[in-house]
């Protein structure tokens, strides 16, 4: 069920896929929305109720004039306030990965657990494919023919304009984002002190197993690994995998 909420004169969109189970939120990343999380909230049901934001820019939500760590983590707070729940796991995507921690060691006691899908506590990233997508097309195939193997990725985030297809998200400030992402974050991810499920693909280009390792190093005792046959996006690479994996660490939380 998409529901909105309005922080400073912003209306944010966010999708409960409901039931009866344990919440937890989720946040995607770039060039996605809300609804990409729609197979994971279907497996993990009904043990678990998954409430994903579109965040700012993203799907439904409205756009903004700034894109900096702060303000993603402050829209996180408020959607959580909103929602009225208490402390929850947290998982997120690439970007959402990066909100997601942060998150987490900003607002001590408000999360129990996080799940940070495929990105890293130093992040440098490429907005080199936003540039390189088709911008519109025709209909809806034609815009997946035009972007090939990628369509599987992005398909969530089409939407039908009054000239043709386009997408939920706009380049430009899309590109501001991806700008505003780069930075060192270990203090961050140090910081985190709820048990912590760091999920890798193993054919990734944006987290390295180096790097991965390194992190859980650095959070000896409280955060583990796991790698799985897939590029960045693992949730949609190997869904299978990744709903298991997830499942099974969320299982083994003392509240779960």
């Amino acid at each position: 069920m998409r529901e909105f909420f309005t922080v400073d004169q912003r209306r944010l969109s966010f999708l409960d896929f409901g039931g009866p189970g344990l919440p937890i939120l989720a946040f995607h990343g770039h060039y996605n929305e809300a609804s990409v999380f729609a197979p994971l909230a279907e497996a993990l049901a009904p043990r678990w109720r998954v409430i994903a934001l579109d965040q700012r820019g993203h799907g439904e939500s409205d756009r903004a004039e700034s894109y900096q760590r702060a303000d993603y983590v402050a829209d996180i707070a408020a959607f959580h306030r909103h929602l009225g729940l208490g402390p929850v796991p947290v998982l997120g995507h690439s970007l959402g990965g990066v909100n997601a921690y942060q998150y987490a060691a900003r607002h001590t006691g408000q999360v129990t657990a996080l799940i940070v899908e495929d990105v890293g506590a130093v992040v440098d990233a490429d907005w080199s494919l936003t540039t390189q997508l088709p911008r519109q097309a025709p209909s809806r195939q034609a815009l997946a023919s035009a972007l090939g193997s990628m369509a599987p990725y992005l398909e969530c985030s089409f939407r039908q304009f009054d000239d043709g297809w386009g997408y939920s998200f706009d380049m430009d400030h899309t590109v501001r984002s991806h700008k505003a992402l780069t930075g060192d974050y270990w203090g961050d991810w140090e910081a985190v002190t709820c048990p912590t499920l760091l999920v890798r693909g193993t054919d990734s280009v944006v987290l390295t197993q180096d790097h991965a390792r390194e992190m859980i190093a650095r959070r000896a005792g409280q955060a583990r690994l796991a790698e799985l046959p897939a590029g960045h996006v693992v949730h949609c690479d190997a869904p299978d995998q990744f709903t298991t994996t997830v499942r099974t660490f969320l299982s083994q939380l003392p509240t779960a």
